[in-house]
């Protein structure tokens, strides 16, 4: 193992200590997303995966317990190999956040379609799924909005459905997130979007949200741009600064290699 040089501690944030604070988030994220699944029924969790958020955070923190466990061992221990994967990992990672931006903004329809997919079969679901039902549940109080393009979208599910020979309780409604509320408030009445859909526009209006998340949400994603490059610049800045200094750490330990090499073969020479 060659001895490190004078200089400032080496690792890829400076200190090696500075990977505790991602490796302890990433095994919680992990813990959390497990807890989620495990208290779930196997055949609701099954039914909406794709949109399951305890998988997403039990995926996302594998991969960032993975790539930080590379950095910290690859610092510690002066690992040239661990050291080049974790600059390798964080630049494919910038590199797909950064495709996924470009691809968003010049195929703005295709992704506008894509969004419109996933609350589409999040509508489906809404029943199957608890964490998905608050999820939407929140989405469509924040953004004063009900279904994906209107409050009729709610008739793709089962248990809203409008047929005549849907025996729900819920036949023709809308959950209660949709419903529109006073100041004053205080008690959340969560039958106030029965039989909804039967009504038209007008005169859902006067009760319900009718116009659909999708637009809102496009339209709230206009107004925002500075705050989500702000929040995309802070997420790349880190790992920008991760891979830049990894490999400074890198070349460091090379130089002390060839270093203690060339000491080595001319530790005979008087003249050395």
């Amino acid at each position: 193992m060659p001895r490190r040089l004078a200089g400032p501690p080496a690792g890829p944030y400076g200190e090696d200590f500075s990977f505790v604070s991602p490796l302890m988030i990433s095994m919680v994220m992990v813990a959390v997303g497990i807890y989620a699944r495990l208290m779930k029924h196997a055949e609701a969790a099954m039914a909406c995966l794709a949109v399951d958020p305890a998988i997403l955070l039990i995926v996302v923190g594998i991969l960032m317990f993975l790539i930080t466990f590379c950095g910290c061992i690859g610092s510690l221990r002066e690992n040239i190999c661990l050291l080049q994967t974790f600059s390798i990992c964080l630049t494919i990672v910038f590199l797909l956040q950064l495709a996924a931006g470009v691809l968003g903004f010049v195929f703005s329809d295709k992704a506008r379609g894509k969004v419109s997919e996933i609350i589409n079969n999040a509508v489906v679901h809404y029943r199957d799924d608890l964490d998905l039902q608050n999820l939407i549940d929140y989405g469509q109080k924040e953004f004063s909005c009900c279904g994906g393009v209107s409050y009729k979208d709610w008739s793709q599910n089962m248990y809203f459905n409008c047929t005549a020979d849907n025996p729900s309780r819920e036949r023709c409604s809308v959950p209660y997130s949709c419903c529109l509320r006073a100041a004053d408030q205080a008690v959340i009445n969560t039958m106030c979007g029965q039989g909804m859909q039967a009504m038209n526009y007008l005169e859902a209006s006067e009760f319900i949200y009718t116009n659909g998340c999708i637009d809102k949400l496009v339209n709230w994603i206009h107004s925002n741009l500075f705050l989500l490059g702000g929040i995309a610049l802070g997420l790349a800045i880190p790992q920008l600064v991760g891979i830049l200094l990894s490999q400074i750490l890198i070349n460091q330990i090379k130089d002390q290699i060839k270093l203690q090499l060339y000491n080595q073969q001319h530790r005979a020479d008087p003249w050395f």
